[in-house]
């Protein structure tokens, strides 16, 4: 194979979780913290996700303050934790057939690390990648920083050409950059045009689909 190791993203690369839980915890703390103010359609969620990142737009656009800012990672976490996201049919079956041929699996994600491993262990416990780096408060620590994928590529014995990163979102073309680590966008979540030219651009892969990405990682 073209590659020995995968550095996957969770949300909408492996599962559909924005438009079925994050965006709706958003309106939920909306309601809670914003109640007169507009809010972002689903589209501009993604936006925003994508530049300049959810917590710059909590703290510089809808100026939440440090207090604000605990509380609205509180309901989002109580939000999430009934909620389940589905994998994207078929994705789980190409990382099965990824390791099945001796291919090494790691995720760099926003989510926290509980809630990676529910997601996987709901669908099969064996399925677990070896190694989850989730949320961190220490912004040197997660996503875009190459921090992760350094660890990873350390702790695995994987050389940087020998791994590839896919995600929807721009935080990892930076991290990608950052590390020497090739870059695939995964384009089956959502196909904002803004994100879609940028990802297109910058990645070293585009895919609109999983059948896509499952030939080159597979070939």
């Amino acid at each position: 194979m073209k590659y020995k190791c995968l550095i996957l993203d969770h949300d909408d690369t492996a599962v559909d979780s924005t438009a079925s839980i994050h965006y709706p915890a958003h309106l939920e703390v909306m309601k809670h913290l914003r109640p007169n103010d507009s809010v972002v359609s689903l589209d501009e969620w993604f936006l925003k996700n994508f530049h300049p990142g959810i917590l710059e737009y909590m703290r510089d656009e809808l100026h939440f303050d440090p207090s604000e800012m605990e509380l609205e990672y509180k309901m989002w976490q109580e939000y999430t934790v009934g909620r389940e996201a589905e994998f994207y049919p078929g994705f789980l079956d190409i990382i099965r057939e990824f390791k099945n041929r001796g291919g090494r699996v790691a995720i760099v994600s926003h989510s926290t690390i509980s809630f990676i491993e529910r997601d996987y262990r709901r669908a099969n416990a064996s399925d677990i990648p070896e190694l989850i780096f989730g949320w961190h408060a220490d912004s040197e620590k997660r996503k875009p920083s190459p921090y992760p994928v350094n660890q990873i590529l350390e702790k695995l014995k994987i050389k940087a050409k020998d791994a590839l990163i896919l995600d929807d979102l721009k935080p990892a073309v930076i991290m990608g950059r950052d590390s020497g680590v090739d870059v695939a966008a995964a384009g089956w979540g959502h196909q904002i045009p803004e994100i879609v030219d940028y990802m297109s651009s910058r990645c070293n892969y585009y895919f609109k689909t999983l059948d896509e990405f499952k030939s080159l990682l597979l070939s």
